[in-house]
């Protein structure tokens, strides 16, 4: 009788192992495939070039800056660089002050066509922003802001309303109505409770979204290359495209400068993990 439910334990112990080591494994190839591209773009930047043609896959041998440093000298990095960052604190600045806005209201307001303005505005991120450059572009011609810097800040901010919108409208109905109740009481405006209530208790949420926008317009490519045609008004990302030569390329060159525009976003990410949790092992302790 004790027989059987052992030898059934054993084989529910033999096949959640054999489970568990197929996870794993699944895990591990993933993984590898996620990492190998900044593998193989640090690796690269610290070659020269007549290693990276010995050894493409193998790290260096004798690492050296010098692909950093002809990057650095090359290319007026530091002028798109700025240009990168205005660029993406502007839009993040513009799509959240518009967005929270706009969630609140959806959010928390009874008005007429709320439900019709939340289901557009999901509607809009399916749209791919290929389809949208010819009549942005033909506005902004129009408008004279071609090769400014403006001209991407609206687009992007544009492009990063919607989802902003979508995430912070779930996160606001999730907050308890007897807060925003009891500020009423005490006398507190709309407005007074947006700001003094729901974004402090929003923390997590509008971090979220200034990663994720932020990333996207830092590596956004096609409306930079579009809209930011003269080089001194160019961003990182469509700087880095000049480095490619029309009959050879220099890989070691064009990974050093990929290495630059990665490190900023990579340590924006970081300081937004680390915050993000911290804020909700916090809240989940009050």
């Amino acid at each position: 009788m004790s027989a059987t439910p052992r030898s059934a334990q054993g084989a529910r112990a033999r096949r959640f192992t054999l489970g568990g080591l197929l996870k794993h494994a699944l895990l591990v190839a993933m993984s590898v495939i996620a990492i190998y591209p900044l593998y193989y773009m640090v690796i690269t930047a610290f070659k020269s070039r007549k290693e990276y043609i010995d050894s493409q896959f193998l790290p260096p041998l004798r690492p050296t800056l010098e692909p950093l440093l002809e990057a650095l000298r090359q290319g007026d990095l530091v002028t798109w660089t700025l240009n990168s960052v205005i660029v993406t604190v502007c839009s993040v600045f513009v799509a959240t002050a518009v967005s929270v806005l706009a969630a609140y209201a959806v959010a928390r307001m009874d008005f007429y066509g709320r439900n019709a303005f939340l289901n557009g505005t999901v509607s809009l991120m399916v749209v791919p922003p290929v389809v949208l450059v010819v009549p942005l572009f033909l506005l902004m011609v129009n408008a004279n802001l071609i090769n400014t810097l403006p001209s991407v800040i609206v687009v992007y901010a544009g492009l990063t309303i919607p989802i902003s919108v979508y995430l912070l409208t779930n996160f606001f109905r999730a907050l308890p109505y007897e807060i925003e109740e009891a500020a009423r009481i005490d006398g507190c405006s709309t407005f007074g409770i947006l700001w003094r209530m729901v974004l402090p208790l929003s923390a997590p949420a509008l971090l979220t979204c200034v990663v994720v926008n932020a990333l996207f317009v830092w590596n956004e490519l096609l409306v930079a290359l579009v809209f930011l045609q003269s080089n001194e008004s160019r961003t990182l990302v469509a700087g880095l495209t000049l480095f490619k030569g029309q009959f050879a390329v220099n890989e070691p060159l064009v990974m050093s400068g990929a290495l630059i525009a990665t490190v900023p976003m990579l340590l924006l990410y970081l300081f937004g993990q680390r915050f993000f949790i911290r804020r909700l092992v916090a809240g989940s302790g009050n």
